[in-house]
């Protein structure tokens, strides 16, 4: 199952992330961006209701991982593991989460920015290196870490969209965190789910074409 959702994340290359979606929008939100072909959902720990956001998602895709963002400790890690959440991803290296996703069987992308940060997770058993914000410093600092540390799973996330995932990749990140890019809040708002859908798309296409080259 470990297996399973590391592969999947690594191959789907595209990780959107919901954050403060409410859960009565949450599951046309989801859809809209699962038709656009993306199979794992973040959503934040800081989204109202997160638990049950997590657990109605994670109930409702067979092929999908859900998993959970902004996870800031151990208490919290545990409370969305418990939830239904297939993978955890933090801002920063927090070796206590690492732990916990460890301890439990969950993939955890650690946010991180610097080499000594991105080592220093990877080193205490983060399964992928969240480079965050990587809009500070875009592609060249991907490829910049990349080069030093190709055994490092990278995942930019900040600032990463349709336009420029491509580019991640081709610096060497294995996927790509995004979030307002594809969930657009005007777009969720006005209940323009098509609009969603088709950010997504554009984004895995972006990412499948820098793949292949």
């Amino acid at each position: 199952m470990y297996s399973r959702r590391f592969d999947q994340i690594h191959e789907s290359g595209v990780v959107a992330i919901l954050r403060g979606v409410d859960s009565e929008s949450a599951i046309d939100v989801a859809d809209a961006v699962v038709e656009g072909g993306v199979t794992a959902l973040e959503v934040t720990a800081d989204t109202p209701n997160v638990a049950k956001t997590i657990g109605v998602l994670s109930d409702r895709y067979d092929d999908v991982l859900v998993g959970a963002g902004t996870v800031l400790d151990a208490e919290t890690a545990r409370a969305v593991q418990i939830s239904g959440a297939e993978f955890l991803v933090t801002p920063t290296v927090d070796e206590d989460v690492i732990e916990t996703g460890n301890r439990y069987g969950t993939p955890v992308a650690t946010g991180a920015f610097t080499p000594t940060e991105a080592v220093r997770a990877y080193e205490a058993g983060a399964d992928f290196v969240k480079v965050f914000p990587a809009k500070t410093g875009g592609p060249t600092h991907v490829a910049a870490l990349s080069g030093p540390l190709p055994q490092i799973p990278l995942v930019p996330t900040g600032g990463v969209g349709p336009e420029n995932a491509g580019e991640y990749v081709e610096a060497g990140a294995v996927a790509v965190g995004v979030g307002s890019a594809i969930i657009d809040d005007d777009a969720v708002s006005n209940e323009e789910y098509e609009t969603i859908a088709e950010n997504a798309r554009r984004t895995v296409d972006a990412v499948a074409t820098a793949k292949d080259r």
